[in-house]
């Protein structure tokens, strides 16, 4: 039953809903916030550092809330300040790279707090309002590397398998309280990280940035990076009316690239 708030069509379907999105500051959550933001959602960002969120939020008029998802009590009492969502969109997220061999504990450690038990530790807090209103959207950042493996990122790979694990076993669990829960999984996208990453192999392989990006963009049959606009327009169609029966679903990003 879905009775949480007023939920209007047209140009602002996600009217009266309070969003939150993590790892807003930049690339895809900032993507994501902006459209959010147009749907008619109220924003709230949460980020480790309010001054990277200032400009974005002062663009979406959202409220900033300030922790590290890998804190429990932080994200916690951030939850408690932003007030009810209706919305949750895991966005926080990082990569390290390494040879298994040089894989080590803490390497793995960080990369599972990070990646997959901060969306359980926020999902955690959100989702007590989400149940008593009878409505809630929520929408994890995965990536192909959820839906398939690659080298040398074997920590953060298998994080992702457990965001996507995660998203299907709470999907049925919340399936009749009228909350969905969804993973988008982007391929190589064209941010910040991808950029960082760009500039290792060219460090290690001393190739040229084209090189490098031609061998990040020939596993997706586009070509491309993907933008991160695209995967802004996938998630909000997940938190939109016209989703309300979708739920469980890891969905690739990627330009045919798992195809």
């Amino acid at each position: 039953m879905e009775n949480g708030g007023t939920q209007t069509g047209g140009n602002a379907p996600l009217a009266g809903r309070h969003a939150l999105v993590t790892g807003a500051a930049r690339g895809i959550g900032a993507a994501i916030a902006r459209r959010l933001a147009t749907d008619g959602a109220r924003l709230t960002l949460l980020g480790r550092d309010a001054g990277a969120l200032s400009d974005l939020a002062g663009e979406t008029g959202a409220a900033i809330v300030t922790a590290d998802v890998t804190d429990d009590e932080a994200v916690a009492a951030a939850f408690a300040a932003a007030g009810p969502v209706d919305i949750l969109v895991n966005n926080a997220g990082m990569a390290r790279t390494a040879p298994f061999r040089r894989l080590d504990r803490e390497h793995w450690d960080a990369m599972l707090a990070v990646n997959l038990t901060g969306v359980y530790t926020c999902i955690r807090a959100a989702l007590p309002a989400m149940t008593e209103r009878g409505w809630g959207r929520v929408v994890n950042v995965a990536s192909t590397a959820g839906l398939k493996g690659y080298p040398y990122v074997a920590a953060y790979v298998a994080a992702k398998h457990g965001v996507v694990g995660l998203t299907r076993a709470l999907a049925l669990e919340t399936a009749r309280a009228g909350i969905t829960v969804n993973a988008v999984c982007p391929g190589y996208t064209d941010t910040e990280l991808v950029h960082k990453a760009l500039e290792t192999i060219q460090a290690r392989t001393g190739r040229s940035r084209d090189d490098a990006l031609q061998e990040l963009t020939r596993a997706n049959p586009q070509g491309r990076l993907v933008r991160p606009e695209e995967v802004a327009d996938a998630v909000a169609w997940l938190c939109g009316p016209a989703a309300a029966s979708v739920t469980g679903q890891a969905v690739a990003i990627d330009g045919g690239e798992l195809a």
